[in-house]
């Protein structure tokens, strides 16, 4: 708190400074976020109000974590260079992974062809034509062990994009772990596991609400004593925020679907500080480099406040918010594709500055295709630089202690917290979706910037502004049509050299495990280990699950 003497002088000289400046020439443009935030044109000590450096920031590494979940963050080991990647079938994405590796990546990324996230094989109807277009088909057992050929799972962490189907793959990533012969307990990474946003923003779900949480709980529960290494989810705004949602709004609803799944581990019967420590985050990096910058600080302080005062975690890590950070894919722009190099290098430069612990920049041209090997070169290379040449590791949360940091971080913060509590009076998240509210807040979000863009309000450089009509011809990756047509055959001949009697067996098993209480996960592991598909899986879990339906808004 200021002394009232010096922040009455204060605030006379910025009186007379406004005066001044109001006679000189002002961009005819608003001056806010890209979410539509204000934003003022000098920020003093007048904006911080009851800022408590003590409090509100402390030091990195502890308690409330806002400069940072690591004691000396970069200084200590730099960020995981995690790019996301897939496509085709098995064999096509292993030799991706062995490149980005021999590249410098240090961490893989999977994602998944869209048959394979809606839980159908390569061979189902629904499949025909979406086979290893948008990432990698994966139907088996067979097919986890051929991504992951040549590679040591115990070597390397991998992130896992997938939801509905979640438990399924990861106990195909497990199942290979032990067939390489590695322990369980030596495994790491991350599976997204997030249904929740689903539901919210991406769509892609399977079973209805009640059971889908279930199978998230169960494997908190089964990570917790067999893979305490693996990150059981990874809580994401990334699909908010790339649904249209804004900065805040992308901060409220993925940390109010944070603590949902607390709540559901807790309702589970968990100890907090037992699953707690290995839930993770997931955030989009926008274009506005001082917002995202701000929306991961207020991040880690809401985290570590409500999971200490509300749900009363003893354990440290209970407390740290620990997060991956995508560059925004939506961002991106078809026209002038080059520039998006540009903009994924200030976006990943944001989340540095931010504090994260693992990244993917994307690539120029994901905009219209999967990357190319040359496009996912110069986006691996970006963070390199960032990493080695631009000295932003140097020194912890460079930005902290900036009134425009500090004031823009608490305002986000009280945002959110206002979402928080109509959230809880709509009745908690599962009400919240069921009602619509989250999906016509995004909309409305969406419209809004989108009808800025349109009207020029805000600029896009090359799209509506600055651009030439002339359109840019660059490489772009095609998938053959005969990656499904292998795909197929090689899943059939599954089914025929297979041991089909108990795969019935271990499906039947499960069925009659979904219908009672018990841990999902053995049962799952057991019906992958003798190579049940993903398919088979959920269409057993279907018959006591069913699947969910979402209400029409008009």
């Amino acid at each position: 708190m200021m002394e009232r003497e010096k922040s009455d002088r204060i605030r006379r000289e910025k009186t007379v400074w406004q005066e001044e400046v109001s006679q000189m020439k002002q961009r005819n443009e608003p001056f806010s976020t890209v979410s539509g935030q204000p934003i003022e044109a000098l920020y003093t000590p007048l904006d911080l109000g009851d800022f408590d450096c003590e409090k509100d920031l402390g030091f990195p590494g502890s308690y409330p974590y806002t400069r940072g979940v690591q004691a000396n963050m970069y200084r200590g080991r730099l960020w995981t260079m995690r790019q996301f990647s897939g496509f085709g079938d098995a064999f096509d994405s292993n030799r991706r992974y062995r490149y980005l590796l021999e590249q410098g990546q240090t961490g893989l990324s999977v994602a998944f062809d869209m048959p394979t996230i809606m839980g159908y094989d390569s061979d189902h109807e629904r499949s025909l034509g979406e086979v290893g277009r948008c990432g990698v088909a994966i139907d088996s057992l067979e097919d986890m062990e051929v991504l992951f050929d040549q590679i040591s799972v115990d070597k390397v962490t991998t992130s896992m994009t997938i939801n509905g189907p979640a438990a399924i793959l990861w106990c195909m990533y497990l199942a290979n772990a032990e067939k390489q012969g590695i322990s369980l307990s030596r495994v790491g990474g991350t599976i997204q596991n997030d249904i929740l946003k689903e539901y919210i923003a991406q769509k892609s779900w399977i079973f209805p609400p009640e059971p889908s949480m279930r199978l998230i709980t169960d494997i908190f529960a089964f990570a917790a004593d067999h893979v305490p290494q693996w990150n059981t989810i990874s809580i994401s705004g990334y699909h908010i925020r790339e649904a249209g949602s804004t900065a805040v709004q992308e901060l409220a609803f993925t940390l109010a679907d944070g603590f949902a799944y607390i709540e559901a581990g807790i309702k589970a019967g968990l100890d907090v500080d037992r699953f707690a420590p290995r839930l993770s985050f997931f955030f989009n990096a926008h274009i506005d480099f001082f917002e995202e910058i701000c929306k991961y600080r207020a991040a880690r302080r809401i985290w570590a406040r409500r999971m200490k005062e509300r749900y009363g975690a003893k354990d440290p890590r209970s407390l740290k918010l620990r997060f991956h950070t995508q560059t925004a894919g939506c961002s991106l722009a078809a026209r002038e594709p080059e520039n998006n190099i540009v903009r994924t290098t200030l976006e990943a430069l944001s989340a540095v500055m931010g504090g994260t612990q693992s990244l993917h920049t994307n690539s120029m041209d994901e905009v219209m295709a999967l990357p190319t090997e040359k496009a996912v070169k110069i986006a691996l290379r970006t963070q390199q630089v960032i990493a080695y040449e631009s000295g932003v590791a140097n020194t912890i949360d460079p930005l902290a202690g900036s009134y425009f940091i500090e004031a823009l971080t608490d305002q986000m913060e009280a945002e959110a917290e206002a979402y928080f509590n109509k959230i809880d009076n709509l009745g908690g998240v599962l009400n919240a979706i069921d009602c619509g509210f989250f999906q016509q807040e995004i909309a409305d979000a969406a419209y809004t910037y989108q009808r800025a863009v349109d009207n020029c309000e805000r600029i896009v450089v090359g799209v509506n502004c600055y651009n030439n009509g002339e359109p840019q011809q660059i490489e772009l990756l095609k998938i053959d049509p005969s990656v499904e047509e292998k795909q197929v055959g090689r899943l059939r001949r599954l089914r025929e050299k297979r041991e089909n009697d108990t795969i019935n067996r271990c499906l039947e098993n499960l069925k009659k495990c979904a219908a009672g209480s018990d841990n999902l996960i053995p049962k799952i592991l057991e019906a992958v280990k003798v190579y049940a598909t993903e398919g088979e899986i959920v269409a057993a879990l279907k018959e006591v699950f069913g699947e969910y339906k979402e209400k029409p808004i008009f």
